[in-house]
């Protein structure tokens, strides 16, 4: 009778232990799925930014369609990126577009001046600051659920109910790593 108690008794720690490990999966990988929520908030909008900083430029910059057209593109790309991996690629290539946008607004002392240009830039800076805390945010959260995973025991569990790592939000071309210029001067 004492020994069906002790293996019950065992059973029901080893099962809450399992359970406690299993829960704490499902929270670090909800509290993933909200880090990169924020991100996408924050990427929409910069994507709602981006078409009217490029319409209030229009008017200024008849000379540079191609960098606007570029712009434009990059935008599309970025906004129908699916995966973690395509959307950090997809946005590397908007920031490097803006850059050279930026770059050539300089030609532009007019349109640098301009009230409309200038609020917006500075919502871009502030939406661009945004992004960059969600991103470490995010890849915070990230490594703490995959730290999980790998670990034991919790990676006995985590193999058990078919939990996959998630995929850091990173820069991979070391040119969209650089930090763009951007003066307001």
């Amino acid at each position: 009778m004492i020994g069906a108690i002790i293996i019950v008794g065992l059973i029901f720690i080893v099962a809450m232990f399992l359970i406690g490990i299993y829960n704490s999966l499902i929270k670090l990988r909800n509290q993933v799925k909200n880090a990169w929520s924020q991100i996408d908030v924050q990427l929409k909008r910069r994507h709602d930014l981006i078409p009217n900083l490029v319409e209030t430029a229009k008017g200024y910059m008849k000379h540079e369609r191609q960098t606007l057209e570029n712009i434009t593109a990059a935008r599309s790309k970025a906004m129908s990126a699916e995966s973690v991996g395509d959307k950090g690629r997809a946005e590397g290539e908007l920031s490097a577009a803006m850059s050279k946008f930026f770059l050539v607004v300089e030609n532009y002392p007019d349109l640098k001046a301009n009230q409309n240009f200038l609020a917006l830039q500075e919502e871009l800076t502030s939406t661009e600051n945004k992004i960059a805390f969600s991103r470490q945010a995010y890849n915070d959260q990230t490594m703490f659920f995959n730290n999980k995973i790998e670990m034991f025991p919790s990676n006995i569990v985590a193999g058990m109910f078919g939990f996959k790592q998630a995929e850091f939000f990173e820069i991979e071309d070391k040119a969209e790593k650089a930090v763009p210029k951007v003066d307001f001067s």
